[in-house]
């Protein structure tokens, strides 16, 4: 099936100082890929992520998204357009409820962010309240919804951080590590759930755990060194020897994700 392209990279690099980070990253994603991103310690997978979500700009390249130039878009209109990532660590109001993070997701979604002469309750903001109570349904977190968010487990909060960046309608949502720190049950739960996603939604996951990424991913990037080593399907990467040469090198073996 031939796809739209929505995100364009060409011939991006990133460099600090004299110490080059990435080099050289080209490729193109279609709408409604799963991308799995893989590689070892060092080779420059959250700094990629920095670049596509706006957090830094590239030292050379270009970045398009749906055809438009967005190289030097800063992080939140970046946001604004669809773009939406969540982060190793949990970036979340912890002295808050679960609903109301959500609810100031969805204040800003609706372009209510700046509202302030109306207090944030139901009576006044209806149509958030039954957004959050759905989004918490579909999420199975109904319980967890006037819960302070530090009293929730490690893995509770992780779920949180994703319910967020779903509740902002992204189109392409950049998941980093989003299994991390989770029990095998937590683990299972979030994968299921990342199956249950939109089809037209575009997914690119940073994912130590090969047994997630691979089930999860219809194509695999490797990177290694800076540079994209492997492009292509799972199972090409998964018996491409140079992928298996670095992660037996590391102890893991890719065939584990069989």
């Amino acid at each position: 099936m031939n796809r739209e392209s929505i995100l364009k990279v060409e011939g991006v690099g990133k460099s600090f100082g004299g110490l080059e980070i990435l080099r050289n990253i080209t490729f193109d994603v279609k709408k409604g890929e799963r991308i799995g991103i893989i590689g070892p310690n060092g080779a420059g997978k959250t700094t990629f992520y920095n670049l596509l979500a706006g957090d830094l700009d590239p030292s050379k390249g270009t970045i398009y998204y749906c055809g438009q130039n967005i190289t030097n878009l800063p992080n939140y209109k970046r946001a604004n357009i669809g773009i939406v990532r969540t982060f190793q660590k949990n970036n979340l109001l912890t002295d808050l409820t679960v609903l109301d993070n959500l609810l100031l997701v969805l204040q800003r979604k609706e372009g209510l962010g700046n509202v302030w002469f109306k207090p944030r309750v139901e009576k006044h903001y209806s149509i958030l309240f039954e957004k959050a109570r759905e989004l918490l349904s579909k999420w199975g977190l109904e319980k967890q919804t006037h819960k302070i968010v530090k009293s929730l487990s490690y893995g509770e909060q992780r779920q949180i951080e994703i319910l967020l960046g779903i509740a902002t309608d992204p189109k392409v949502l950049l998941l980093d590590e989003p299994t991390a720190g989770m029990s095998q049950a937590e683990t299972n739960y979030i994968v299921n759930l990342l199956h249950t996603l939109p089809k037209e939604l575009t997914l690119m996951i940073i994912e130590h755990d090969l047994e997630v990424v691979f089930g999860l991913s219809d194509r695999m990037i490797v990177l290694y060194n800076g540079g994209i080593l492997v492009d292509g399907d799972p199972q090409i990467v998964r018996n491409d020897k140079r992928v298996n040469d670095i992660y037996i090198g590391q102890g893991e073996s890719l065939s584990a994700s069989s």
